[in-house]
């Protein structure tokens, strides 16, 4: 059975009897969507990754075929002392970089909302949270070659405030003893923008009869941080820590601007390590081998990370 249609000055005869149009599913068009960022993946990450991962069990210096060596590369890793020294300075910059940051971002993100909003004004809190922000947008060569200058052992600012108070003054990035630290310092103002802005941004959707129950029981600044800062942006806690924890794992721009690794290896970490048997010594299985465990320990520490913050939303 069939019927005509007009359609303009065409006669069209549509079948009752015939099948629907097939149109495309919604699922793979979304799937298409995918493919570019597939693509760069794999690209960009993936494959690098795969290649680096066959590395690591050659020897090869970067001409000619490679040796396969199986796993003599990580038998030599897991016995370099340097190796462990430079996830031990890896411990510190977590410190700098994730654990003081978002301690620190949280209370001045409250501070900012909950005291300098309410009583300055919103534009006054936003001035100073781009201020805390500026950091972040600063290449990290033009911000390394800034706190260069500033910890010079002569003619340094920071020597010449100490000097001038009868301390004396140091060689900040020079000395074993003082140079992680100092380049811990500097990371910590270089991060701390970050975890200002998420938990600002976090706070917006708290809902402000909270604050103002709170208020008009008698709760101080203290208490509302406590009880309704804290666990109302737990969410964005997990991900700052995460995040912060990746980059100080990976960290690699502030050492070779500041410090390349020195003195005597004091502030080299995994990825500068890596760099150096990679570029500069031409061990390109070693190095190849150490990026790949690097990987696997940020891979480690993500899973973990994403397991815990499951479990603070299920008991939440």
């Amino acid at each position: 059975m069939a019927t005509e249609i007009r359609k303009g000055e065409r006669a069209v005869a549509v079948s009752k009897d015939a099948p629907p149009p097939v149109r495309p599913s919604r699922t793979v068009s979304y799937w298409l969507y995918l493919v570019p960022s597939g693509v760069l993946f794999t690209v960009v990450i993936g494959a690098p990754f795969v290649a680096s991962v066959v590395l690591g069990f050659t020897r090869w210096q970067g001409i000619g075929a490679p040796t396969w060596i199986g796993l003599e590369n990580y038998q030599r890793l897991f016995q370099d002392e340097r190796f462990w020294q430079s996830f031990e300075h890896n411990l510190v910059l977590i410190l700098a970089m994730a654990v003081i940051p978002t301690f620190l971002g949280l209370v001045l993100a409250s501070v900012l909302f909950d005291f300098v909003g309410k009583r300055y004004g919103a534009r006054t809190a936003s001035g100073l949270r781009a201020a805390f922000y500026l950091p972040q947008v600063l290449p990290v060569a033009v911000a390394g070659v800034v706190w260069t200058w500033i910890l010079k052992p002569t003619g340094g600012a920071l020597n010449a405030v100490l000097e001038a108070i009868g301390l004396p003054g140091q060689d900040w990035l020079g000395d074993e003893s003082l140079a992680l630290p100092s380049v811990g310092g500097i990371l910590v103002w270089l991060q701390i923008g970050y975890p200002v802005v998420i938990f600002m941004s976090g706070l917006q959707r708290v809902d402000p009869s909270l604050y103002e129950a709170a208020e008009i029981d008698g709760a101080g600044w203290w208490r509302r941080f406590r009880h309704i800062t804290v666990p109302q942006i737990r969410p964005e806690i997990y991900v700052v820590l995460l995040t912060c924890t990746i980059a100080a794992l990976k960290v690699f721009g502030p050492i070779y601007v500041l410090t390349r690794g020195g003195p005597g290896g004091a502030t080299n970490v995994p990825s500068y390590f890596s760099y150096q048997n990679f570029f500069q010594k031409t061990q390109v299985g070693y190095g190849s081998a150490i990026a790949t465990v690097l990987t696997l320990v940020i891979v480690a520490v993500t899973f973990l990370f994403l397991r815990a913050q499951r479990r603070g939303e299920e008991t939440s």
